[in-house]
């Protein structure tokens, strides 16, 4: 497990030295801003990045949300992307969504949103997960993110997240310390990150601004059916990491995954469970529109 902190303007000017020589702080997750507007990048983002990357932290990041509808959080991922470009991140980059007035749109409004949002970041080659609390993370998106999207999950004064999905990283308190942060509050986010590969996976696929490594493409290759098959035998992960680690392979995500649910929809109900897999992630794209959870198959034994 890693230990990492989150930061924005509100933490003002931090000494990063500190904080690296501290030996409290494995990564950073950096605010790049908020809303709609390119003016609204986080004042301190361009220090917080160039320090960190100065004394050898590794970085996310993140955007804080504001949309009411599908078109404005797609003006907000693209202001994201411009804020980000030419930068390298070896985090994931995160869709931060909190606010009570989208809440209040509905759980399909709120799912189709986040969607929209993630998959601008995939398609302009990043590593995209969710921000958000436990409960609305159950509540509002475990159907739409979990297996699909890496997430980052709030919550406070806890043993553990109630969130029943899987997730990355905990931001478990608001109200940390570390040497060389002592603006604002004084206090800074804390969290734990239980995927202490995210900068290898990241790196080894190209994504987040980072070429692909030289060995990236010395596997040797296998048809789609044949990966598909290895997918269902649980063999190349889920979600995005199914999708990284197929990308480093030099092989088509999208083609792989079409080839899965191909096989997922013809087969018998009498089929044999391969590995003991009773579940596997399905993505389905209908009229345009794309559809991710998991498919459950019964046993029978």
């Amino acid at each position: 497990m890693l230990k990492g902190v989150d930061v924005s303007k509100h933490n003002e000017t931090i000494d990063w030295q500190k904080v690296k020589n501290s030996g409290e702080v494995d990564f950073a997750i950096l605010r790049a801003g908020y809303g709609k507007l390119l003016s609204q990048k986080d004042v301190q983002f361009e220090r917080n990045y160039s320090e960190c990357k100065k004394y050898g932290i590794p970085v996310g990041c993140y955007w804080y949300s504001y949309a009411k509808s599908v078109s404005e959080i797609q003006t907000e991922a693209r202001v994201f992307l411009e804020a980000i470009k030419g930068k390298q991140f070896e985090y994931p980059v995160y869709l931060d969504f909190e606010e009570k007035s989208q809440f209040n749109l509905g759980k399909s409004k709120c799912c189709e949103m986040a969607k929209a949002f993630l998959d601008i970041l995939e398609k302009a080659g990043y590593y995209a997960g969710i921000y958000c609390s436990s409960s609305y993370l159950n509540g509002f998106f475990k159907e739409t993110v979990d297996g699909r999207y890496t997430v980052w999950c709030a919550h406070y004064g806890v043993s553990q997240p109630s969130y029943t999905g899987q997730y990355d990283i905990w931001q478990h308190t608001a109200k940390g310390k570390v040497s060389g942060i002592t603006g604002g509050s004084g206090y800074v986010d804390r969290n734990y990150c239980y995927k202490e590969n995210f900068p290898d996976i990241i790196k080894s696929a190209g994504l987040n601004g980072f070429a692909k490594t030289s060995d990236a493409t010395e596997f040797p290759k296998k048809s789609i059916d044949e990966l598909a098959k290895e997918v269902l035998e649980n063999k190349w992960g889920t979600g995005a990491d199914r999708k990284a680690r197929l990308t480093a392979a030099g092989y088509s995500y999208e083609a792989v995954q079409n080839a899965v649910n191909a096989r997922l929809i013809d087969a018998p109900e009498d089929m044999p469970v391969e590995n003991n897999v009773e579940s596997v992630e399905i993505t389905l794209t209908v009229d345009g529109k794309t559809y991710s959870g998991t498919l459950t198959k019964n046993r029978k034994d």
